[in-house]
């Protein structure tokens, strides 16, 4: 498969501290790429750099092959992005922000298309945002990544503050979506969302690539889920060992 997205030696600052460092991955078109990691491992900040939303400090980031280190604005415009929920303006409704994102709401809830089932998205189109819940945010927040219709989407632990029904929901759609040509990366914590639904990904650890998984890797787990639970949850605790705690997930 052609590579949709990647990076090379990418590494990026928050708050003056080096947040990712080289971090070099490839994502092939039409797949689920799932990152995961510790808080503070640098899964956020390296999805935001990507996407567009972080400045980058050095490395290289390609969509479709072609070097966008410098067009960040460009990288904003070509990758789908779900916000922080809990800063979605709280006065408009998720009709208006929807409408924002794709310059038409219409047009938008038009490109979310099955996802806004998986999300019960109807009921909350004309409520104020400041009057949903954090679950109800979190909808709309994932909703805002499909809006435009990109052909790839990055959602950060998009299965936070969603109940069980729509998160089994919402996994569903996301892989039928990526079935359909859908390019998706995504932070998660869930390790049988990465092993049952992603053809590739990786474990993140102080910035960096700690452990890369593959197509290999990710067949091998969905055979024994069990094994491939414990033998991450060990590779996690070892790196967990060798750095200290951080105050927040970068």
């Amino acid at each position: 498969m052609s590579e949709t997205l990647g990076t090379s030696s990418l590494s990026v600052l928050r708050d003056g501290a080096r947040a990712v460092r080289d971090i070099s991955l490839s994502v092939a078109a039409g797949t689920w790429f799932g990152l995961i990691g510790a808080n503070g491992s640098g899964k956020t900040s390296f999805l935001r750099a990507v996407a567009g939303r972080l400045a980058v400090e050095g490395g290289v980031v390609r969509i479709d092959g072609v070097d966008r280190t410098a067009d960040r604005a460009g990288r904003a415009a070509a990758i789908g992005y779900a916000p922080d929920a809990a800063m979605l303006p709280a006065p408009l409704t998720a009709r208006a922000v929807l409408g924002i994102v794709a310059g038409d709401s219409d047009r938008a809830l038009a490109a979310i298309g099955g996802i806004a089932d998986a999300l019960v998205l109807a009921p909350l189109l004309d409520r104020r945002i400041g009057a949903c819940s954090a679950g109800q945010r979190q909808r709309i927040a994932i909703a805002c990544a499909f809006a435009a219709g990109q052909g790839i989407a990055i959602l950060d632990e998009p299965f936070n503050w969603l109940d069980p029904v729509a998160a089994y929901d919402l996994r569903h759609a996301l892989t039928a979506r990526v079935a359909a040509g859908l390019t998706l990366v995504t932070a998660l914590h869930d390790l049988t969302t990465l092993s049952s639904a992603c053809q590739a990904g990786a474990l993140l650890a102080e910035g960096r690539v700690a452990l890369a998984l593959d197509a290999a890797a990710l067949a091998d787990a969905r055979t024994d889920p069990a094994a491939f639970e414990a033998q991450t949850i060990a590779h996690l605790r070892g790196q967990a060992a060798n750095v200290s705690i951080p105050d927040q997930d970068r």
